[in-house]
């Protein structure tokens, strides 16, 4: 009576794509774990692959380009709170 489903075989070949970062997609994650431009270099290059010298160029140039500051750091400012709540099934 209980018999068991199996997974189509066209789903066995698929495979997931790995698309890594790109470099300013990769910057910007990193801008946003430290303030530090060494660090920042550092998590980059091992982000997107490219070396060291490449990327604290960009990084440099992206820190002088951008007037981005964290919430946190900005006297006076208040952030917005939202709360997400979540809802149980309906009963029908």
């Amino acid at each position: 009576m209980d018999r068991k489903k199996t997974v189509p075989a066209a789903w066995r070949y698929r495979r997931t794509r790995y698309d890594p970062p790109g470099l300013d997609e990769a910057i910007a994650a990193a801008q946003g774990l430290t303030d530090q431009v060494e660090s920042q270099t550092e998590i980059a290059a091992q982000l997107s692959g490219l070396p060291d010298d490449e990327v604290r160029s960009r990084v440099l140039m992206m820190r002088t380009q951008s007037s981005w500051k964290r919430t946190g750091t900005v006297p006076g400012r208040q952030t917005e709170i939202v709360v997400v709540k979540r809802r149980g099934l309906r009963a029908t």
